[in-house]
């Protein structure tokens, strides 16, 4: 190969590598890190899991509570009760991978004395949030122990009867307190219960902390639920989100979570991560 050809494929690769990187890197420039949510891949271990992150090009994920780790730990689950030793060798197959574990939820203390070890856990384990839906009662402990970790509480909105099913909810319990307690705003389950994410996003300004991102189907007669779909392609009208998100000064994790083709949900995700990397490269 000539210079003058090795020249130009030199500058071909470098473009084509630009211009797949590009949304991503724009993206985490503006503080906005796109993430996996292991319950995506609860069919399969953690150790499983975060292979599936890597081969999608994620650096982050976010851990359900009872995830079976699988590999040499075989039925261990992740929770507060993993011995230390097992704790850093978590951390450590992650970080070959690239890939950070950020946080865990949904957490649903069964007791308010279990929050310490939670807390507890998750610094052992360095992550900067717990998702979870706290009881109301326990939100003076919760801001308490939020304060002496340094770990920010990203609380979820499950459907009805959860206490947090709407942003009001959220707000009447943490608005007078650490802008460490704030929102993990599931879009999909707002709008399956009549609500308007855009509208939600906006009543919870300055305190979201994380989402369960998604894209959903339209409400069909027959069907339990609206599922996931590809981003793009459902009703939530993620670019105008992502607007406003944007228009929120935003930072923070958007962790992915697709509950649709379980068995074989990397080609959809991979989909949802292009339009992603598209709609932030023209909008950012």
């Amino acid at each position: 190969m000539t210079k003058q050809l090795l020249k130009a494929f030199i500058v071909l690769v470098c473009s084509l590598f630009t211009f797949s990187s590009q949304g991503q890197t724009k993206a985490e420039k503006n503080g906005w890190r796109l993430g996996m949510q292991s319950y995506s891949f609860h069919l399969f271990t953690l150790t499983e899991a975060l292979d599936k992150t890597q081969q999608l090009g994620l650096k982050y994920i976010e851990v359900y509570p009872g995830h079976k780790l699988g590999g040499k730990w075989g039925d261990k689950i992740f929770d507060f009760n993993l011995d230390k030793k097992t704790q850093k060798e978590l951390k450590e197959l992650a970080a070959t991978k690239n890939i950070k574990i950020v946080g865990t939820g949904v957490y649903v203390a069964e007791k308010s004395s279990d929050w310490e070890k939670m807390f507890q856990f998750a610094k052992d384990m360095d992550m900067e949030f717990i998702t979870c839906e706290p009881a109301l009662g326990d939100w003076d402990l919760v801001e308490t122990l939020s304060k002496q970790y340094n770990i920010k509480i990203s609380v979820h909105n499950h459907p009805q009867p959860s206490d947090y099913w709407k942003p009001e909810n959220l707000l009447n319990a943490i608005s007078k307190r650490s802008t460490s307690l704030g929102s993990c705003a599931d879009v999909g389950h707002w709008r399956r219960e009549n609500l308007n994410q855009i509208d939600c996003l906006k009543k919870l300004k300055g305190r979201l902390i994380s989402l369960h991102f998604k894209d959903i189907a339209p409400k069909k007669e027959g069907e339990k639920e609206q599922h996931d779909v590809i981003w793009g392609t459902g009703i939530l009208d993620v670019k105008g989100m992502l607007k406003e998100l944007k228009s929120q000064n935003f930072k923070g994790v958007f962790s992915i979570e697709y509950e649709y083709n379980w068995e074989n949900s990397v080609p959809d995700i991979k989909e949802c991560i292009r339009y992603f990397d598209k709609v932030t490269e023209d909008i950012l």
